[in-house]
């Protein structure tokens, strides 16, 4: 048996139906993580107009996070029970009514209910792409469309500050702002109709299944305690309280689910997730990859506007490359899979590392004209090995899914990245500011930066070697014979697909919609 995506098999194509669906998920993914990027751009400019103190600022850029990651499992286990078409409709709805409640406020604790509001409806959209993905398509077209819909977040993220920038510069600070929110009102207009109207009926995957309502209130507040600390950070005694409410939470949650398990219920997070190491090592590798990813962007738009001196605009171009080379790449992706396998993820992590090492040797003995120049030319490579490797990462986690746990499985990998981010992202600003302060200098400051985002995609990197292997031991043994889908990355197509269901039907692998 070998893998779907291996060097035999043809290259098969979406056909209408298919393309339509991909197109909602596309664009609902895009319309919910831009937001976020763009309004980055904007702090300023909100801070003066509404007066908010430096609390409010961190619940409206940090609330949207928060929110967004509590809502991703309930909303997952919900797609997973009762069908996933209108879960993502509502979801959608509210986060563009809300919206318009963001670029109305005149309060800042308006905004801040806003954007939990927000966040919320963003998490639940989110849940049920993946699920949706993993519903309507099989191997290589599912590895193809999982590839998009992860190429779409790093667009959205990189294209977000030109967008806001432009924004700014074109109607001024004081509507600037608000306009950035009534941005989302068009496109998610759009895309509540495009998803009525093209997303499969309701069909659940899950059946005759319970909601796990213990389970998915202790998941909630094991969220909730992990990225509560990076969104607001306390003193000394609080990190203890946080982690010793991690522990005894998580600690439930493990009693609970094998409660569950040896009572013949529906446990929340499925026994073939828990078990299966590939998909544990897979989720590491997305934690560290996008947790690094997302710091070392921070880092470099706080070295080009307070060490370099460059506008907020100029700052975003630099880093514009990555999201053109991320598109590309991801788009080419199936390729190297073919021929590679699983070994594509460990070159890619690979190369990242070097990129993030290699940005922190340049800024420290660049000169000042070149710099700009050097880091965008990096930001192109590094843009690169992420688009090939992210999305093949995630389609060779959701392999080890299965159809009952299509939209929990997507959740947790999503949420597990949210929390990776959190923690990366006030880690490495802390760094950063940390070696600025004293005395160092922003160059010496970008090295430390850098170097602690490299060794983090080398953890990367590590995890990769060892999913591959537990990948290997996993198909040769009896788990291979339940899941048939799971076949040897030795290079000829499975008849099945990836999660064990029958495969598309046809030779181009037609998409299954069900309407």
């Amino acid at each position: 048996m070998k893998t779907p995506m291996g060097p035999a098999a043809p290259r098969e194509r979406f056909d209408a139906a298919g393309r339509r669906v991909l197109l909602v998920c596309v664009a609902g993914g895009f319309t919910t993580l831009i937001d976020q990027s763009v309004l980055n751009t904007s702090i300023p400019a909100l801070r003066e107009s509404l007066h908010a103190q430096p609390a409010h600022l961190q619940w409206i850029v940090a609330g949207y996070s928060l929110a967004f990651g509590l809502a991703l499992v309930p909303g997952g286990r919900l797609g997973d029970v009762w069908g996933r078409k209108w879960f993502f409709v509502t979801g959608l709805a509210v986060f563009t009514a809300v919206s318009l409640l963001s670029a109305t406020a005149t309060e800042p604790w308006v905004l801040v209910a806003a954007r939990l509001l927000q966040g919320a409806g963003a998490g639940l959209v989110n849940s049920q792409m993946i699920g949706t993905i993993q519903d309507v398509f099989d191997g290589q077209l599912r590895a193809r469309a999982l590839g998009m819909y992860a190429v779409t977040g790093g667009l959205a993220f990189a294209l977000g500050p030109p967008v806001g920038g432009a924004v700014l510069a074109a109607v001024g600070p004081e509507h600037g702002w608000r306009l950035t929110f009534l941005l989302n009102v068009p496109f998610g207009l759009a895309t509540v109709l495009l998803a009525a109207r093209c997303l499969p009926r309701p069909r659940p995957s899950a059946r005759n299944a319970d909601l796990d309502l213990v389970g998915l209130l202790l998941v909630a507040a094991l969220t909730l305690v992990l990225m509560l600390p990076f969104v607001q950070p306390p003193a000394w005694t609080g990190w203890l309280a946080f982690a010793a409410g991690a522990a005894v939470l998580l600690g439930a949650l493990v009693w609970w689910q094998r409660r569950q398990a040896r009572a013949g219920g529906h446990p929340l997070i499925h026994p073939a997730l828990t078990r299966s190491a590939p998909y544990a090592l897979g989720t590491a590798v997305a934690m560290a990859q996008f947790g690094s990813v997302v710091a070392a962007g921070l880092v470099l738009a706080m070295f080009l506007q307070d060490g370099l001196g460059l506008s907020p605009m100029v700052a975003a171009l630099v880093a514009l490359p990555s999201a053109v080379s991320m598109g590309v790449a991801s788009a080419l992706a199936w390729r190297v899979v073919q021929r590679f396998g699983r070994r594509t993820v460990t070159a890619g992590m690979t190369v990242s590392a070097l990129v993030m090492l290699t940005g922190g040797l340049v800024v420290q003995w660049g000169s000042t004209a070149a710099l700009p120049w050097l880091l965008a030319a990096l930001q192109l490579l590094g843009g690169a090995a992420a688009g090939v490797m992210s999305a093949t990462n995630q389609a060779y986690v959701l392999r080890h899914a299965p159809a009952e746990a299509a939209g929990v499985s997507g959740a947790i990998l999503q949420m597990a990245q949210r929390i990776a981010a959190a923690v990366c992202v006030s880690a490495l600003s802390g760094v950063y500011l940390r070696a600025t302060g004293g005395g160092g200098g922003h160059r010496a400051a970008y090295t430390y930066a850098s170097a602690v985002c490299a060794a983090v995609a080398a953890l990367a990197v590590l995890a990769s070697v060892l999913a591959s292997r537990a990948t290997a031991r996993e198909d040769e043994g009896p788990v291979a014979v339940s899941l048939p889908g799971r076949a040897k990355e030795t290079g000829q197509p499975d008849p099945v697909g990836p999660s064990g269901r029958p495969g598309p039907t046809g030779p181009t692998g037609d998409v299954r919609a069900r309407r």
